[in-house]
């Protein structure tokens, strides 16, 4: 075996950190805060929009026998209630998630 005279790979890691989330360390948070706040707003909005179009398009194709623009509104409800729960719950699940990494 050959020894380049590199020390050992063990002293070097950081043994202790605590850094943690700082709300006061960059300007503009607040503004950013309220940036992310007005977006998932918007998306909720937009995922409620369409759901609503989506099943007006299921409706006139389940009506017009016209499966494949059922088969579309279907899909399309699908989507906007699954934009709409990862939207309204994307604060409670970074937080779970955070907290998971925290305890590891």
């Amino acid at each position: 075996m050959i020894y380049l005279g590199l020390p050992a790979i063990g002293p070097l890691l950081p043994q202790d950190i605590t850094i943690g989330p700082n709300s006061n360390g960059l300007p503009g948070i607040g503004q950013l805060k309220s940036i992310v706040g007005a977006s998932m707003t918007v998306g909720l909005i937009l995922a409620v929009l369409a759901l609503i179009i989506s099943a007006i398009v299921w409706a006139l194709g389940a009506n017009s026998s016209n499966p494949h623009l059922a088969g579309r509104g279907k899909v399309g409800v699908l989507v906007g209630l699954g934009a709409a729960i990862i939207t309204g719950a994307s604060v409670t699940l970074i937080n779970f998630f955070w907290n998971v990494g925290q305890s590891v």
